[in-house]
């Protein structure tokens, strides 16, 4: 007998989960440099070809247990804002909420990435699946007719993102092997980075406004 769909979800959803978890827990024990693939395949319970189905490295397996439920986290909170609440505000504040919501603050995980160029690197990479959730979130505001200009304006969004993370996390000393600590505040970085961004979202939505009043 076959495998209910959602069953085989939740199966694929838990596979993902035990081995983000097992590749940050072994990161912090060890160090990075000292995880090889198959142990995190073996603290997780499955096989190294099983780990490739989910995670392409060590060090994406390692950020996705970080950033793991981020997406959702901005989906929700989109859809949270108060009724009235401008859409370049809505935005800022799902962008903020998602990157510093407490339950992703871990200390030990971004001391972890923040000491480690290619967890660095794919810490920045992995700011790309935002897009697709704040897509979704736009074209729901805007009206499905408006999904192109949803597309444009989330892959905006999402480069105004990374450019805040890259400056949160650039190192004060040029020199690769300096200590490279996260400075400056975080939400103040990312709210900068996405107001040049404001008049093109408000636009889009009073756009859609004036159509809506003339059909």
């Amino acid at each position: 007998m076959r495998e209910r769909p959602d069953l085989r979800e939740r199966k694929k959803q838990a596979t993902q989960e035990a081995l983000r978890e097992a590749a940050l827990r072994l990161a912090l024990e060890r160090g990075t440099a000292n995880v090889r693939v198959g142990d995190i395949a073996e603290a997780a319970g499955v096989s190294p070809r099983t780990y490739n189905n989910y995670f392409s490295s060590r060090e994406q397996a390692i950020v996705a247990a970080v950033t793991a439920h981020r997406e959702a986290r901005i989906a929700k909170a989109m859809a949270d804002q108060p009724t009235g609440t401008r859409l370049a505000d809505a935005v800022a504040e799902a962008i903020v909420r998602g990157y510093t919501d407490p339950g992703e603050d871990d200390h030990a995980a971004l001391l972890l990435i923040a000491t480690d160029p290619a967890l660095r690197h794919a810490f920045l990479d992995a700011t790309a699946g935002i897009e697709p959730p704040l897509i979704a979130a736009l074209a729901q505001r805007l009206g499905r007719a408006e999904h192109y200009v949803a597309q444009v304006l989330a892959a905006s969004v999402t480069a105004a993102v990374r450019i805040a993370l890259e400056r949160w996390l650039r190192p004060a000393d040029p020199a690769p092997a300096a200590l490279l600590v996260p400075t400056g505040s975080l939400p103040d970085l990312l709210r900068g980075a996405l107001e040049p961004l404001a008049p093109a979202l408000n636009a889009a939505e009073a756009s859609r406004g004036n159509s809506a009043r003339y059909t």
